[in-house]
C-alpha cells in the first residue's frame, strides 16, 4: 500500500482477523478507505481467478461504486 492514489481497499468476508487488523493500520496511515465485503475468497476466486480476501482498488471511481454495493 505505499502506492500513493488508490481508491480503497476492499475485504473478503473471511479474511483473519490479522490480516483486517494490518491492512486498516496501513489503509489509515495513507488516508485511504476499508469496506469488508459480505463475500468471501473463494468467491473472489470465482470472480477473478484469484483466490484473495484482500483487494486494493486502484480507481478511485471505481471504489466508490464497488462501496455503494457493498453497501
Amino acid at each position: 500500500m505505499k502506492a500513493k492514489g488508490f481508491g480503497g481497499v476492499v475485504l473478503a468476508a473471511d479474511v483473519s482477523a490479522k490480516t483486517e487488523k494490518e491492512v486498516r493500520f496501513h489503509a489509515d496511515a495513507e488516508g485511504k478507505e476499508v469496506v469488508k465485503a459480505a463475500f468471501v475468497m473463494d468467491e473472489v476466486k470465482d470472480a477473478v481467478g484469484k483466490r484473495a480476501g484482500v483487494l486494493l482498488v486502484n480507481d478511485e471511481g471505481l471504489y466508490g461504486s464497488i462501496k455503494k454495493q457493498l453497501t
